[in-house]
């Protein structure tokens, strides 16, 4: 079962929820699985892309998180919360891919249109301002830099982030404020230039 196949699904599987959507992949229903496939897979893309910093390498890891999911679909305690049980299995699939290419830090997107139809809204469009944020958001070490994303990025609530992350409310604020501290000491004065 691959995450680019996707066959027909009805309008009933559209009004299914994540979890009767996890009861029928679990009896083998490929087409259950394609419609959380599609459901979770925009969000979960943009993700990849913006940490990995390369859109054809966040395909490569979506292909292999959906692999992975749908071999362990049984290891998804919660049904209810397919979603966040999903995002742990992009972090870590990020995370692994990143050091397997020998790298210590994942790295931003630096040209925007290689995210076509995945980005959210621009921060900027001034190319330069653009290229110097991300810059400094690839600056920031993963976890500041994944709490960044989700928040400002995402625009999820700090419940919803810590549904997804399994880290604590007070720690992801923590995050966020560092992340904020450290893109401002980095981009100060740029953006009054």
């Amino acid at each position: 079962m691959t995450y680019r196949a996707e066959p027909a699904v009805s309008e009933e599987m559209e009004g299914l929820t994540d979890a009767a959507l996890v009861a029928a992949s679990r009896r083998g229903d490929q087409q259950a699985f394609a419609q959380l496939v599609r459901r979770h897979r925009d969000r979960h893309a943009r993700f990849a892309a913006r940490m990995l910093g390369d859109q054809d390498e966040a395909e490569d890891v979506l292909q292999s998180v959906f692999m992975r999911a749908w071999r362990h679909l049984g290891h998804c305690e919660d049904p209810e919360r397919f979603g966040a049980w999903l995002h742990r299995i992009v972090v870590n699939e990020c995370r692994t891919f990143a050091s397997r290419r020998g790298q210590r830090e994942m790295k931003l997107v630096r040209d925007e249109a290689s995210l076509d139809g995945l980005s959210a809204e621009d921060v900027t469009r001034d190319p330069a301002l653009r290229s110097l944020i991300d810059q400094a958001l690839a600056a920031l070490p993963t976890d500041l830099r994944e709490a960044f994303l989700l928040k400002h990025v995402e625009e999820l609530e700090y419940e919803e982030m810590a549904e997804l992350t399994g880290a604590g409310v007070s720690a992801l604020k923590m995050r966020v404020k560092r992340a904020i501290e450290r893109l401002r000491e980095r981009l100060e004065g740029v953006t009054d230039a």
